[in-house]
């Protein structure tokens, strides 16, 4: 969306649409909403989330959005009526630009649909525009094929859909240490427990954390040959890294699955399949 107004623009843009608002001396921006509608009307999903909320909108100013407004989605917002959020946005932004997707519609029971926003635009002062469908080969790019990719832990094919690495940020808890035991620092990560997440396995990787990147070796799992399987881990270990990590934000850009996990007779049977692990990873990640 566009407009002159000073307040938060709101709407769906592109890069393109950012271009043309430029050159207008507009101001575009983007409207999204937390939690989903979906996981509002239906509950939470755990695993749902493609990004955190502060991901999204980091993504969208990336692509030369100007503003991002995120609107908590709660009854009442439920509850509003198309034309009234439409006289929101003309009257707090000055909305001169629209564009949605084909199949978009805002409002109460989702009555405020394309036909309704241009009827809107005839009278109120803004030109509606529709947006094409991104396909792959054919087929529409949609978050619920690139979720099932992400658990399925077909991370090269989520990452195609994605238009880039599949990231998944948390914060680095103590571990057990069993890692360092046998070599191989790693940093456990804790998650929220509506981001989506890969599968079981072993995963190439670069790690972000202090303004720095690594390549990692990431294991999510049950580390069956250290422990008795009994809680689910996502641990890195960071090519290159020492210190202490404990507390800090770190984020992981995966980049593509290596293997299962599996269990091995023995401790020195483990630490050379990872040296092999840390050396794919290695390779992927471009060092």
């Amino acid at each position: 969306m566009a407009g002159r107004g000073a307040g938060p623009v709101a709407g769906a843009s592109s890069a393109g649409v950012g271009r043309l608002a430029s050159t207008e001396a507009w101001r575009t921006g983007a409207l999204t909403f937390f939690p989903l509608p979906g996981s509002f009307l239906r509950g939470p999903r755990p695993g749902h989330y493609l990004t955190t909320p502060d991901e999204r909108a980091r993504l969208l100013r990336e692509l030369g959005v100007e503003l991002v407004i995120t609107l908590p989605f709660d009854e009442r917002l439920r509850a509003t009526r198309a034309a009234d959020f439409v006289d929101l946005l003309v009257d707090r932004l000055d909305l001169r630009e629209i564009w949605v997707g084909q199949g978009f519609a805002l409002g109460y029971q989702r009555e405020g649909d394309v036909a309704f926003l241009r009827a809107q635009g005839d009278v109120k002062g803004f030109a509606v525009h529709t947006v094409q469908t991104l396909t792959i080969d054919g087929a529409p790019v949609s978050s619920s094929r690139i979720r099932r990719c992400i658990q399925e832990g077909s991370i090269e094919e989520a990452n195609r859909w994605l238009g880039r690495p599949f990231r998944l940020p948390g914060t680095v808890v103590m571990g057990d240490g069993r890692g360092r035991q046998i070599g191989f620092p790693t940093a456990n990560l804790r998650v929220w427990e509506s981001h989506a997440r890969p599968a079981r396995g072993v995963y190439a990787a670069r790690a972000s954390v202090r303004g720095s990147s690594y390549p990692a070796a990431i294991n999510i799992g049950f580390r069956p040959t250290l422990t008795a399987g009994e809680e689910m881990v996502i641990e890195a270990h960071l090519v290159g890294f020492s210190g202490d990590l404990a507390g800090q934000e770190l984020a992981l850009e995966f980049l593509a699955r290596i293997r299962d996990e599996k269990r091995f007779d023995g401790v020195e049977e483990l630490v050379d399949q990872v040296h092999r692990d840390v050396a794919t990873a290695r390779r992927l990640a471009g060092q």
